[in-house]
């Protein structure tokens, strides 16, 4: 599995966890699905994501994107 691939199913990992903490327990779960759209939305326009350098790291392969 690329980074990349990687890298999406855990973002929405997290942005399904947190919707359903949200739903479920407290709305300030909120601020975590926020912090996650907006990690994903600067690493498009910059390149920097910080989980692609830790796999990077752990050996996985880069795919195109990163």
């Amino acid at each position: 599995m690329s980074i990349e691939r990687i890298v999406l199913a855990v973002a929405g990992t997290f942005i399904i966890l947190s919707a359903l903490l949200a739903a479920f327990h407290s709305l300030y779960w909120l601020w975590f699905t926020g912090f996650v759209g907006l990690n994903l939305l600067q690493s498009a326009f910059t390149g920097f994501c910080p989980l692609a350098l830790i796999l990077k790291k752990m050996g996985k392969q880069p795919g195109p994107a990163f």
